[in-house]
């Protein structure tokens, strides 16, 4: 089980999390990556480095925290009035942010750290919950929506996929395709 399962929600414990990721983000700028360790972490964080290591285990563990908490979106999708628009806009600003070198990194930082998976599964969790308010915002509208498994394979699984291991041509016009081809099929099933 990961040592991050077992921390206590709010309290000291949010504050010492508070704490120790605004460190390893401030360090990561000033220092960067190479220079950053976990004594030099904690610090900064005004812990010790056993606080550090009790609940992370190491500083792999503790950057692959830091990456998911930063991958968490901080508003719901826009509504642009269709599912195509919705849908498009939020898969261009998706693979826009995540396809960035620092969204690289934080893709990186959360799946090396990550012994159980339990952070790449946070990280899908985070995806399909934004799909699932431009589903249910197109369910209200009365429009034939995908299932979000489907958005997931169809759009969210490409994505990921080009920015890990093929990462030319992730534009704009990538997204669009992307999207275009999930509804055109959608259509297709509907009729």
């Amino acid at each position: 089980m990961s040592r991050r399962q077992m921390a206590r929600p709010g309290g000291r414990s949010a504050r010492v999390q508070e704490s120790v990721h605004s460190a390893v983000r401030a360090l990561l700028s000033e220092v960067g990556r190479d220079a950053l360790t976990v004594p030099l972490v904690a610090q900064r964080a005004g812990v010790t480095p056993s606080t550090v290591y009790r609940r992370w285990g190491d500083l792999q563990e503790l950057l692959s925290d830091v990456a998911v908490e930063h991958l968490r979106p901080d508003t719901s999708p826009e509504d642009h009035g269709s599912l195509r628009s919705d849908l498009t806009a939020w898969a261009e600003q998706f693979l826009d942010e995540m396809s960035s070198p620092s969204g690289r990194a934080y893709i990186r930082d959360a799946l090396l750290g990550d012994p159980d998976g339990s952070n790449a599964g946070r990280c899908s969790a985070y995806a399909a919950e934004q799909i699932d308010v431009i589903l249910a915002r197109a369910t209200g509208r009365r429009e034939n929506v995908p299932g979000v498994e489907t958005v997931m394979d169809r759009v969210v699984a490409p994505f990921m996929y080009r920015i890990l291991f093929r990462p030319d041509g992730l534009d704009p016009v990538y997204a669009q395709r992307l999207v275009d081809e999930l509804l055109g099929a959608a259509e297709e099933a509907g009729r």
